[in-house]
């Protein structure tokens, strides 16, 4: 009798999900004060629409890994450059919010995230060439962190005086 669960699919969602938690709970004591303190420009997304935002986006990276994976015959098949690629960026990932809010490193996280798009970029192509699915699943994470790139930018280029630990 097999179970209706796939269990790899649930594991692969859940991880990016569960990672992504918690590199933000890492960043989290610098979210507040200093954060607010920063200028940040009027196009800004609220508040409120990161955690939805990334939940969602998490999630469907994660289908889209187990995509490749099952796909492209696990980690010694077809698959095993893609999914080395996926965890690259999403070691990138998890290391943004550290960096610019534990760290308090504006630059630091315009570095991260603009390593991370590169590899996301890469991971959509790899992705896309084992299961093309699994490729425009990634499409809305490549445009959201176009966003978050072109506002970690602006704050960067607004906030010159701020000083990095």
């Amino acid at each position: 009798m097999s179970s209706p669960i796939s269990w790899p699919a649930v594991g692969a969602v859940a991880l990016p999900i569960l990672g992504g938690h918690l590199s933000g709970y890492l960043g989290r004591e610098n979210y507040g004060a200093w954060y607010d303190s920063l200028k940040k420009p009027d196009w800004k997304p609220p508040r409120l629409a990161f955690p939805i935002v990334w939940t969602s986006l998490y999630s469907g990276m994660g289908y889209a890994s187990y995509l490749v994976w099952k796909e492209g015959g696990g980690f010694h098949g077809t698959a095993q450059l893609a999914l080395a690629a996926y965890g690259t960026q999403l070691s990138l990932n998890f290391a943004w919010s550290p960096i610019f809010f534990g760290q308090r490193s504006i630059k630091g996280g315009l570095i991260d995230i603009a390593l991370l798009d590169a590899a996301a970029i890469g991971t959509t192509f790899l992705f896309y060439k084992v299961h093309p699915t699994a490729g425009y699943i990634l499409v809305p994470y490549l445009a959201w962190l176009a966003l978050a790139t072109a506002l970690n930018y602006r704050i960067f280029k607004d906030n010159p005086e701020v000083k990095e630990k």
